[in-house]
């Protein structure tokens, strides 16, 4: 939109914008923004305190802005509704940050058509955090400066838009660099990326990792002054700690904490010496302040001093005043103490003197107080910026002007991993199991607070409730990915470092092997046994494979014709996609999530997993264990829920790449009619299952009947590459089902956690009651019920381990995969080859099949013809992380596992050159 005025500065695009922040510098920031010509629809500052409004609310009051005075953003990680309706009903095209102490939430920095940007007082990727004036001077700059950079979730590791540098004078401080640079120049430097965006000429410069620090909040313990060092260095440690928490040293065996340090060019004054521990030679205590020597033989000269009880006099009065004497010192003389008291003052309007002994609350302040007085001494401090918990911890006035500054903008640090659990004392040990959403990198609760029961198959009971997604939950989930995956650490990250970090992973699985095993017997009815070897062992190998192969993706170099005279150079390479979304099954929840995942992150990606509804709690583990492993935020996300709602919306959602799904293949097929709808993503999937084992005569019977067994009642027949049907060749066909029913009759059912148990529970109640149904099926149609068909008649989701023979092709049994353990048995004529194959070809599904025989050749024919995407020779169930896993025709399409996993996560590009 152009706006025309006689004003040369409303012939040029115009945006619309919302202010977000306070202070003076925002004030300004606005006032400038609204004589270029551009239209602030909105400001969101802090609320009034005591009537009186903060400088930039009063600017747009006056100008008839619309103000919102909203005393946070968020509660308990959640966008407050009506502040995020107020927001939106501006209908702002950016957001502009010129200092702001409230934390946005992600929604609403994401929100404009063009983002938000953040003014940061440093040449980022240097010094990111809290205190980089500060941390300028400590480190010796020679360049200070100025960044605006567009707004990530990250810690000041946006995109960079445009930035402005200085020379630092050699007696600078934090309040001299301001006023003279950062402050002036930051407003011109705000105006001018607001109008290079309006131009469409804002650029996007990802921060390099080269040279990127990040420096923390300096606590007064560690501020301490180590004098084996030039005076130059000695300077730069007492400037940069100036105002808090102040650079100290042990004088007369107390604290004593230096302010208003200058190099000293001149000859050293006279003055009375002042033993200083430490100090290879004393300090001089002269009439303008207390000299300092470091050990290259120069000089430097402090002005100020504080005490330990909170007392500051001027350096050169330290005799004179004596240290018990309390001296009363001007804003300049004190610094940072006396411009706090100021702000206090004007705070505490019914306090007469603010002394050392007031305190913050008792005098009457509120906690909207705490918020106006970390903002006012980050505008009069010189960009010092306060924790709120910095108030609360020290109230007295004498306790508060030793703390440390915060952030200078936002609560965005990274903080340690909070994980509220569910604690269970089961299996010999405390088992902690997460139940909360896990969204770029926080564990917290449902957007809109719902939650549902997950069920232990073993008895019933509930074992803990769970956050229920809700499409915001997903829509976060997506944009942390996103954000993580173009704009984090994760995208910029090499190979080998991503291994490292999956290696770690892996071993963090396996350290906590015996934990995710009794919560997979818990919350699946997986036998703890199984669990340990299968479910959790081959997750840790399969995070180890694609460990390995993080650095060992490449494209190729391809000759091409040549266009003379001149040369071509044509090569591929291997990318990852960006988002994928990953639904997993419930039957073997942590191993499936291992499959899909690693190969998912070996390839680069970041992903969004939902786990199955009613197995969600080793994925909730999982995600704990990767964060513990050092994943960046957002790379891994899981989000608990149903399949109609999270589900649903990971397979619509535009800002997804690649969806990789286990399950029916109804809903397969749901799913990838949603990925092509929305955006045509890519799409893996391994679906159903009706695998034939076929058993000939000339097999070793016994192992045989092992096997066979294996092949169904493996996990309880919730397998998805189960034998859905035996073909038993009709000579050894009754002596087969003999020796299968007196094995299964000394199989063992019952407690998973029992190391003695064979047959666990099925892994939900819904499920039990369709294999029952399909039993009952079985015996209408007239298939033989030889053994089992019954749930077992104690509490929990038991079942007999089944028998059905004399099955005919027609027959539901013959056609449709149970999931469950039922053997489903049909024999074959002797020396029938080509009629079994047709017979065990003759359905829709593809995954798996399985043939016994000790011919060889009979063995390498019937695999030949077997059309499934494994065939099993003598052995069943035997998979590896290195071989490929998937099946063909409506078992579904794409792999798992092996080098060809990673195909299904990476995208190829072509790249010729001439030269």
């Amino acid at each position: 939109v152009s706006e025309f005025s006689s004003g040369e500065a409303y012939f040029k695009n115009k945006l619309k914008l919302a202010l977000i922040g306070q202070s003076l510098f925002g004030q300004e920031v606005y006032s400038h923004l609204c004589k270029e010509g551009h239209r602030v629809v909105g400001v969101f500052t802090v609320p009034d305190k005591d009537g009186k409004a903060d400088p930039l609310a009063l600017a747009a009051e006056k100008d008839g802005t619309p103000v919102f005075k909203f005393p946070r953003w968020r509660v308990k990680g959640k966008t407050i509704k009506e502040v995020a309706e107020a927001y939106k009903s501006v209908g702002a095209e950016l957001n502009v940050l010129p200092f702001c102490t409230q934390f946005i939430p992600m929604d609403v920095i994401d929100s404009p058509k063009h983002g938000s940007i953040i003014y940061h007082p440093s040449i980022l990727p240097r010094h990111r955090g809290a205190s980089a004036i500060n941390w300028t001077l400590i480190m010796g700059d020679k360049k200070a400066g100025l960044s605006v950079f567009w707004a990530d979730d990250g810690l000041d590791t946006g995109p960079i838009l445009l930035q402005r540098s200085c020379d630092v004078e050699p007696n600078d401080t934090v309040d001299a660099l301001y006023n003279r640079f950062l402050f002036p120049e930051g407003i011109k430097a705000m105006v001018e990326a607001v109008q290079l965006i309006a131009d469409g000429k804002a650029p996007r410069i990802p921060q390099p990792e080269e040279g990127a620090t990040y420096e923390g909040i300096q606590k007064k313990e560690n501020a301490e002054i180590s004098w084996d060092q030039s005076a130059e260095v000695l300077h730069n440690w007492i400037r940069g700690h100036d105002k808090v928490p102040g650079a100290w040293t042990e004088i007369n065996g107390q604290m004593v904490t230096f302010y208003g340090s200058s190099l000293l060019k001149s000859s050293v004054p006279p003055g009375e010496p002042l033993e200083i521990k430490g100090a290879k030679k004393p300090g001089l205590v002269t009439k303008n302040g207390l000299v300092l020597f470091g050990n290259d033989g120069k000089a430097l000269m402090v002005r100020n001093l504080q005490f330990e009880d909170g007392r500051m006099i001027p350096a050169s009065q330290y005799f004179s005043a004596g240290e018990t004497s309390v001296v009363e010192l001007t804003a300049e003389e004190v610094k940072v103490a006396g411009t706090i008291k100021v702000i206090w003052a004007g705070i505490l309007s019914n306090v007469p003197v603010i002394e050392d002994s007031t305190d913050f609350f008792k005098s009457g302040a509120s906690s909207m107080d705490v918020v106006r007085l970390v903002e006012e001494i980050r505008q009069r401090c010189g960009g010092l910026q306060l924790q709120n918990e910095d108030v609360y911890m020290a109230t007295k006035f004498e306790d508060f002007i030793q703390k440390v500054v915060r952030k200078l903008r936002g609560e965005d640090q990274e903080v340690e991993l909070v994980v509220d659990y569910v604690s269970k004392e089961v299996n010999e040990m405390t088992v902690k199991m997460p139940y909360q959403c896990f969204i770029n990198g926080q564990f917290t609760d449902a957007n809109d607070g719902k939650t549902y029961d997950t069920i232990n198959p073993t008895d019933g009971s509930t074992i803990c409730k769970v956050s229920y997604a809700s499409l915001v939950d997903v829509d976060k989930a997506v944009a942390a990915a996103k954000d993580a995956f173009e704009k984090g650490e994760w995208g910029r990250m090499n190979a080998r470092e991503r291994g490292r970090l999956m290696y770690r992973l892996a071993d963090l699985l396996e350290e906590n092997q015996e934990e995710l095993a009794t919560i997979e017997a818990l919350d699946s009815g997986a036998v703890y046994t199984l669990a340990l070897k299968t479910h959790i062992g081959m997750s840790v190998q399969t995070f180890r494979y694609f460990a390995g192969w993080c650095d060992k993706i490449q494209g190729s170099t391809i000759p091409i014709n040549q266009a003379r005279p001149n040369r071509n150079l044509t090569f591929t390479k291997k990318e990852p996609l960006g988002v994928c979304a990953i639904i997993i099954p419930w039957n073997y929840p942590l191993m499936m999530l291992a499959w899909k995942s690693a190969a998912c992150l070996a390839a680069g990606n970041t992903l969004v997993l939902k786990p199955a509804q009613v197995t969600p709690l080793t994925a909730l583990k999982f995600a704990e264990l990767s964060s513990k492993a050092g994943f960046p935020k957002g790379v891994i996300n899981i989000i608990p829920g149903s399949g109609g709602v999270a589900g649903q919306r990971l397979s619509e959602h535009p800002h997804i790449r690649k969806l990789g799904f286990t399950g029916s293949t109804a809903i397969g097929k749901q799913i990838m009619k949603s990925c092509a709808v929305s955006n045509l993503k890519k799409v893996s999937l391994e679906l159903g299952g009706k695998s034939p084992l076929i058993i000939f005569n000339d097999c070793e019977l016994d192992k045989a009947v092992r096997m066979g067994m294996g092949a169904v009642f493996f996990n309880k027949g919730e397998n998805c590459i189960a034998a859905g049907r035996l073909f038993v060749e009709e000579s050894i066909h009754d002596e087969f089902v003999t020796k299968v029913v007196e094995e299964i009759k000394k199989m063992k059912i019952g407690d998973p956690l029992d190391r003695s148990t064979d047959h666990g529970p099925q892994n939900h109640q819904a499920h039990l009651e369709k294999l029952l149904q399909y039993c009952e099926a079985g015996v209408k149609e007239g298939a033989t019920l030889v053994y089992g068909g019954r749930q077992v008649c104690r509490p929990g989701f038991f079942m007999e381990p089944t028998v059905f023979t004399d099955v005919e092709d027609h027959m539901y049994l013959a056609k449709e995969e149970s999931f469950g353990p039922i053997m489903v048995i049909s024999k074959f004529q002797n020396g029938d080859i080509d009629g079994v194959l047709q017979r065990a070809n003759n359905t829709e599904y593809g995954l798996a099949s399985g043939v016994f025989t000790r011919d060889i050749n009979k063995a390498m024919y019937v695999s030949e013809k077997l059309e499934a995407g494994t065939v099993f020779v003598n052995t069943y169930n035997k998979t590896d992380v290195a071989a490929p896993f998937g099946g063909v025709k409506q078992s579904g399409f794409g792999k798992d596992l092996g080098e060809e996993a990673l195909n299904e996560y990476l995208k190829t590009k072509t790249v010729t050159l001439e030269y």
